[in-house]
C-alpha cells in the first residue's frame, strides 16, 4: 500500500466516455447512459483499500443523498486483479452486496478508463455538473489513522449539493488520499 494523493485536474474538463461491465448485471454500462439531470459522480474505488473501507458507510450515505438532488454516481474498480485477487469480478459483486451499493459498479479490466480520468488512488472522486464538466476533485471527508473525521456533512456532499444548484464546485478543495491503483506491471 502506497499512500497516493489524487491529482488535481482543471475545472471545466469534460467527462471522459467509457463502457464498462456493471458487476451487479453483468451488462454494459455507458456513461452515455448517464442522464444530464443535475450532476454526476465518478469515484474510483475498490474492494481491499483500508482507505475505502474506512470510508464506505459514508460513500454509500452519500449516494443515496445525492441521488434525491438528481445526481447519479458509478464506483469504477481499475485495480490489477491478477496481483491483487480480493479485487476480482466476484469479490466485487459480494463487496457491493455487503454495502448495498444503489449505485453502478463497474471494472475496468483495461485500466483504461483509470488513465482517461487521471485516476491515482482508491478512493478517488469526480464531480461533474450537468454540462459533464468536472467541478469537483475532491475528498470525502477528512481522514484520521483510517478513521473518518465525522463532524457534519461530507466534503463530497457539500460540494456536489453546490454543483447541483450552481452549476460550479467550491473554490477550495482538498484532493483525496488513499491507496495508489494496482498498474499491471
Amino acid at each position: 500500500m502506497s499512500l497516493t494523493y489524487s491529482k488535481m485536474l482543471a475545472l471545466g474538463t469534460k467527462l471522459p466516455s467509457f463502457n464498462l461491465t456493471n458487476v451487479l448485471t453483468g451488462d454494459d454500462f455507458s456513461s452515455d447512459s448517464l442522464s444530464n439531470d443535475s450532476g454526476k459522480v465518478i469515484m474510483f474505488i475498490c474492494n481491499h483499500c483500508p482507505y475505502v473501507k474506512a470510508v464506505i458507510k459514508d460513500i454509500v450515505k452519500d449516494t443515496k443523498y445525492l441521488e434525491t438532488l438528481g445526481i447519479k454516481s458509478v464506483a469504477i474498480m481499475s485495480n490489477d486483479v491478477k496481483n491483487y485477487p480480493e479485487d476480482s469480478f466476484e469479490n466485487m459483486i459480494s463487496f457491493s452486496k455487503l454495502h448495498n451499493f444503489s449505485f453502478p459498479y463497474l471494472i475496468d479490466e483495461s485500466q483504461q478508463v483509470a488513465k482517461n480520468y487521471g485516476a491515482v488512488c482508491t478512493p478517488d472522486f469526480f464531480g461533474y455538473n450537468n454540462n459533464l464538466e468536472l467541478q469537483y476533485r475532491g475528498r470525502i471527508r477528512e481522514l484520521k489513522d483510517h478513521k473518518p473525521v465525522t463532524t457534519g456533512d461530507s466534503e463530497l456532499r457539500i460540494a456536489m449539493k453546490l454543483v447541483a444548484t450552481s452549476g460550479k464546485g467550491p473554490t477550495k478543495q482538498t484532493p483525496s488520499m488513499g491507496c495508489n491503483i494496482k498498474w499491471f506491471d
